[in-house]
């Protein structure tokens, strides 16, 4: 039997990792932290299927701490703790700007932030989620320097 996280993801998919299986990295996370990705896919992901009315590609959602240390990802990081996940339009009838616009008008989040890409649609769209606290705090990453570096969304 297959977990499942919400209607639209499996836990496989939440847990897929190409550096994760390259390095031998454990990326199965506890029952705590699946209750926390639950609560992140059907407040955000879910949500955010139904409006588009197509399916969108997860390029990451769950990392464990030694994974998000492989990949240089920050020491606070909400994917190691099941409450952030990454799309991406890869799949979609629709951008990434659709799915950025949508949740900042829409939807009760953490954080939402823009991640690369111009001035007309980012590379991808993180966003996370918390059961309590929620800052609804939106970013900008850009690259400066060589350094990823956030800014505070402006527009």
């Amino acid at each position: 039997m297959q977990i499942k996280i919400s209607d639209h993801i499996s836990l496989k998919e939440a847990t897929r990792s190409n550096t994760a299986q390259r390095l031998g990295i454990d990326n199965f996370p506890n029952s705590y932290i699946i209750s926390k990705m639950q609560l992140t896919a059907n407040k955000i992901f879910e949500p955010l299927r139904k409006y588009v009315d197509c399916p969108i590609y997860i390029s990451s959602f769950y990392r464990s701490p030694e994974l998000n240390t492989a990949i240089g990802g920050s020491k606070n990081s909400q994917h190691c703790k099941g409450e952030a996940i990454d799309l991406d339009d890869v799949y979609s009838k629709v951008n990434n700007k659709v799915f950025f616009d949508h949740i900042k008008e829409t939807f009760d989040f953490d954080q939402l932030i823009w991640e690369f890409g111009d001035e007309h649609n980012p590379a991808w769209v993180h966003v996370s989620y918390k059961e309590i606290g929620n800052r609804n705090r939106i970013l900008r990453a850009i690259k400066e320097k060589g350094k990823t570096k956030y800014i505070i969304w402006d527009q």
